[in-house]
C-alpha cells in the first residue's frame, strides 16, 4: 500500500531535519494540537524510530483563553498517544506591553522552548511552520515596509530551532492528519479577524489567488528563499564590521562607518543600538536612518532619541549610544 502524498511530504521534511541529529540525541517538538504541529509530531516519532533519536513533545499554555489548562492537558495526552518518548506542558505569562498579544505570546513561547531544550540538552527544537506561514510572513513584511530581512521570511533553522515543513503546504498537514486519523484542535485565535495574520490568511491571500491565479503562496515563499542567502551575507558582513569598528567603550568611529556600504553601515548601527539595550520590537527603520544621518549628513545635530530610553549622539568623530536618565 503506497504512502499518501501528504504524509510522505511531511515525513520527508522531518527526515531532512533529523539527518544531522545523531542517534541517542533528543529533539523537542513544539505541539499546539493544531494540524501543522500534530502532523509534525507524528512524522517525527516515525522518523526518530529509524534514526534512534529521543522525542519530547512540548506544548505551551499561554493562558490567553478560558480552559487553556485543560487544552494543554489534552495535547499532552495526545502527544503521548502518538508515541512521544516524553511529554510536557509549560504555562507562560504573556505580557503584551509594547509588543501586542501575538508578538508577546511568541516571545514567551520561544523563551520557554529554549529552556526546555537546555534542560534536556536537545539537539533541535522542531517547529510546525508551513509554506503558507512563510507566505504570510513575506506578505506582512511587504505591507510593513520592513526591509529585506522580513521579505526573507522565517529562517529554516537558527540556534536549535528548525522548521522542517517550510516546503509543505498547510493543506498537506491537514490531509496528513485526516489520513492518519489524528484528531486536531482549531485555535479560535486562528479565525479571529482582529489579528492581522488571520486577515492575511483568510482574506488577502485567497483574494490574490483569485485575482492573480494559483500559486501565489508558493511564489512568496520562493521569494523568501531567494532573498535569505543575500540577507545572511549582509548580516555576516555587518557582524564582522561591527566587531572591527566597535571601540572598547562601545563607541563607533564616524569615518570608519562612512567607509562602509550603506546596507552594511545601517546594520552595524542597528547592532550597536541592540547591544546598548534598544528593544528589537521597537527599533524601527526610521531610527536606524536617523542614526545614519549622524554619519552621512552630520551638520552639528546633537542626538537621536531611540527606544529603550537611549540616545545616539556624535562627538569628537565618534558615535555613542547611552542610556538617558529617567
Amino acid at each position: 500500500m503506497s504512502l499518501h502524498p501528504a504524509v510522505a511530504a511531511v515525513r520527508h521534511g522531518v527526515r531532512r531535519a533529523l539527518a544531522d541529529v545523531d542517534p541517542g540525541r533528543t529533539v523537542v517538538v513544539a505541539c499546539s494540537g493544531g494540524p501543522d504541529s500534530t502532523a509534525l509530531l507524528a512524522a517525527t516519532v516515525f522518523e526518530a524510530r529509524k534514526g534512534g533519536q529521543h522525542v519530547i513533545g512540548a506544548t505551551v499554555d499561554h493562558g490567553l483563553q478560558d480552559g487553556s489548562d485543560a487544552r494543554a492537558a489534552a495535547v499532552v495526552a495526545q502527544m503521548a498517544a502518538l508515541g512521544a518518548d516524553e511529554t510536557l506542558s509549560a504555562r507562560v505569562h504573556v505580557d503584551g506591553a509594547g509588543l501586542g498579544p501575538e508578538a508577546a505570546a511568541r516571545r514567551a513561547r520561544y523563551a520557554v522552548l529554549e529552556q526546555v531544550a537546555e534542560r534536556f540538552d536537545a539537539a533541535a527544537v522542531l517547529l510546525g511552520h508551513t509554506r503558507d506561514d512563510q507566505a504570510e510572513t513575506v506578505l506582512l513584511g511587504l505591507t510593513r515596509g520592513s526591509g529585506g530581512r522580513s521579505l526573507a521570511g522565517m529562517r529554516r533553522s537558527y540556534d536549535r530551532f528548525v522548521r522542517p515543513l517550510l516546503d509543505v503546504d498547510r493543506a498537506d498537514t491537514v490531509a496528513a492528519c485526516l489520513v492518519e486519523g489524528l484528531e486536531t484542535w482549531d485555535d479560535p485565535h486562528n479565525a479571529d479577524p482582529a489579528y492581522t495574520r488571520v486577515r492575511v490568511r483568510r482574506t488577502v491571500l485567497p483574494l490574490l489567488e483569485e485575482q492573480l491565479g494559483p500559486g501565489v503562496a508558493a511564489t512568496l515563499a520562493r521569494t523568501a528563499d531567494q532573498l535569505r542567502a543575500d540577507m545572511d551575507l549582509l548580516d555576516d558582513l555587518a557582524d564582522a564590521a561591527y566587531a572591527e569598528l566597535r571601540e572598547p567603550d562601545g563607541a563607533l568611529p564616524a569615518t570608519g562607518l562612512a567607509a562602509r556600504p550603506e546596507p552594511v553601515r545601517r546594520r552595524v548601527l542597528r547592532l550597536a543600538a541592540l547591544a546598548a539595550g534598544a528593544p528589537g520590537s521597537e527599533l524601527f527603520h526610521e531610527h536606524v536612518v536617523a542614526m545614519d544621518s549622524l554619519v552621512t549628513d552630520w551638520h552639528g545635530q546633537r542626538w537621536i532619541d531611540l527606544p529603550g530610553h537611549l540616545r545616539c549622539s556624535r562627538a569628537d568623530g565618534r558615535l555613542r549610544i547611552d542610556r538617558v536618565a529617567t
